[in-house]
């Protein structure tokens, strides 16, 4: 049952991980306001490529937990790709075999097999996963926040203190470093290019085993999103030309017909990394109850429905 605390929640944090927190709330029946310093279409969420896979997001075991939760929702939404944003895409996991994969994966994924020499140059995985437009799917959630009651403010926060509510819910991703304060919440800045689309409909994702390097290629409505850098402790969120060559050259040297597609846009997120999520209770001192829903890396879709859950859980239980 409710605690003593009442229906008024406030969710400080308008980025994926915010806006599903304040969904669940206000669809379990509470009263619900979500604080933003900006619309969702300026934060880190809208600039992510949207493949759901658990990725830098620890701890592993609570991290596929809320993965496998947040599978299930993106099953369902994909059913209105066109409303939810939400489309099942198949695609190669590079550098991944068969018995490489954790038993979950395994038995959730369905149809998954290993990539053959002409599909892919090296080990890989062929798999069926959720693709998120996220520019689409947080305006979804924003207008499911607000159909159920929710009201979203537009205000920035410079203490958490002083959010005047029963129960506060800090979803503020990077912010976290500063407001609550975190110095353990870093940025891993991610860049990405916008190309149109030469006719790509898989995706695929690709490390190379001696530099580390990443390629990625996203296939989403009306564009193709290319990756990506993983830059620690980087907070630059200006373009590198230099880098937005490099990434060119490394999807090109996947799928050739790459190269000569006409760039569109560029894109640079600050990954809200942590040596682990946070996601407990704090009593405040005044009685209040402040929840902690943060530092989900470069997972926070992937987790986003199964974090939001358990944050419901903490702000009433």
């Amino acid at each position: 049952m409710e605690t003593e605390l009442g229906d008024e929640v406030v969710v400080v944090g308008g980025g994926v991980v915010g806006l599903t927190t304040a969904v669940v709330l206000a669809e379990s029946g509470r009263r619900v306001r979500l604080w933003t310093r900006e619309a969702a279409e300026r934060t880190t969420s809208a600039v992510a490529g949207g493949l759901w896979w658990p990725y830098r997001i620890d701890p592993p075991a609570l991290a596929r937990a809320w993965a496998l939760q947040s599978l299930d929702v993106y099953e369902e939404l994909a059913a209105r790709p066109e409303v939810s944003g939400v489309r099942m895409v198949e695609g190669v996991l590079g550098e991944t075999g068969l018995d490489g994969v954790d038993a979950w994966a395994a038995a959730r994924l369905p149809g998954l097999r290993a990539a053959t020499a002409e599909e892919y140059g090296g080990t890989g995985l062929w798999a069926r996963l959720p693709l998120i437009d996220m520019p689409a799917h947080l305006s979804w959630l924003r207008e499911r926040f607000t159909a159920a009651g929710g009201v979203l403010e537009t205000r920035a926060v410079d203490r958490l203190e002083e959010v005047e509510a029963p129960v506060v819910v800090n979803c503020t991703g990077l912010g976290a470093r500063e407001l609550v304060p975190d110095p353990s919440v870093r940025p891993v800045r991610g860049q990405l290019v916008v190309v149109e689309n030469p006719g790509v409909d898989t995706w695929s994702v690709s490390t190379d085993p001696v530099s580390g390097e990443m390629a990625y290629f996203l296939p989403q409505p009306g564009r193709l999103l290319l990756g990506g850098t993983a830059e620690e402790d980087a907070w630059s969120t200006e373009p590198d030309p230099a880098v937005a060559e490099a990434i060119v050259r490394r999807c090109a040297a996947l799928r050739p017909e790459i190269a000569g597609a006409r760039v569109l846009d560029h894109l640079v997120g600050l990954r809200p990394a942590r040596d682990s999520v946070r996601l407990e209770r704090e009593p405040l001192p005044d009685g209040r109850l402040l929840v902690h829903n943060y530092g989900h890396g470069g997972g926070g879709v992937t987790v986003a429905w199964g974090c939001a859950r358990e944050a419901a859980r903490l702000a009433t239980y």
